[in-house]
């Protein structure tokens, strides 16, 4: 089960939520941002998700969830481990 989504805020663009996760594009670039990895998401409404934010060109916010997101993390994660407990 998915549910397509078509919202474009300030450059990022929450195309898809799964089961598994959110797919995202920003600047011309899709992410899949597994909730396994990133579990601050599954339990989001889905209009918090939406509501995301690209600060300057390289930060994505969601502030109402309190997430914030460097796409450099995104490209390379292998370069920043994160810990969620």
């Amino acid at each position: 089960m998915s549910k397509q989504l078509e919202k474009n805020i300030s450059g990022a663009n929450i195309a898809n939520i799964t089961i598994n996760g959110i797919w995202i594009f920003v600047n011309e670039k899709e992410y899949f941002l597994p909730y396994k990895e990133y579990p601050w998401f599954k339990e989001a409404q889905i209009s918090e998700i939406q509501n995301v934010e690209l600060l300057h060109e390289n930060h994505l916010r969601w502030p109402e969830l309190d997430i914030d997101l460097e796409i450099e993390s995104l490209e390379h994660p292998e370069e920043y481990p994160m810990i969620y407990r």
